[in-house]
């Protein structure tokens, strides 16, 4: 990456912040910085650890979101939450973009996707981040050979 030079400029005049990036041309180096500028913190999910107290977890650190009965199970590479909302709420988010939906009950962050393989029989076997395994359901299975594809 290239040198960066910082200056501020106070201007009473000013409502907002303005930023202002000078270069020779907008190149890769750039658009990184124009994207770190630009880029919102990370949305973030209030969950109820064990003994009660709430915590909050970010949807990059979300492994799995799946149903568990009448709750909502979400699966991080170190501990469980479970939280009463409906799966679907998870899905319309944009925050979770990176998710996919497996089967009826079940939806996975691509991001955490280690290994998958498409079996003789045209299921779709998954190993996810943290030792875990699942199977996709097969009417899920195009879309889901669509998204691995597209991130490769």
């Amino acid at each position: 990456m290239k040198k960066i030079r910082i200056q501020f400029e106070q201007d009473a005049a000013l409502d907002n912040i303005e930023v202002i990036i000078r270069a020779a041309a907008r190149d890769d180096d750039v658009a990184a910085l124009i994207g770190r500028i630009s880029a919102e913190p990370p949305k973030s999910i209030t969950v109820t650890e064990h003994d009660g107290t709430l915590i909050k977890i970010t949807p990059q650190d979300i492994v799995s979101v799946s149903v568990c009965g009448k709750l909502v199970q979400i699966v991080t590479e170190k501990d469980r939450y479970t939280v009463r909302q409906p799966l679907q709420s998870f899905e319309s988010r944009p925050e979770f973009q990176q998710f996919v939906r497996i089967s009826r009950y079940e939806m996975i962050n691509l991001d955490k996707v280690i290994k998958f393989d498409f079996t003789l029989g045209g299921t779709l076997r998954l190993e996810l981040a943290g030792g875990m395994e699942t199977w996709a359901s097969r009417r899920n299975i195009p879309l889901i050979r669509k998204k691995l594809m597209e991130r490769k």
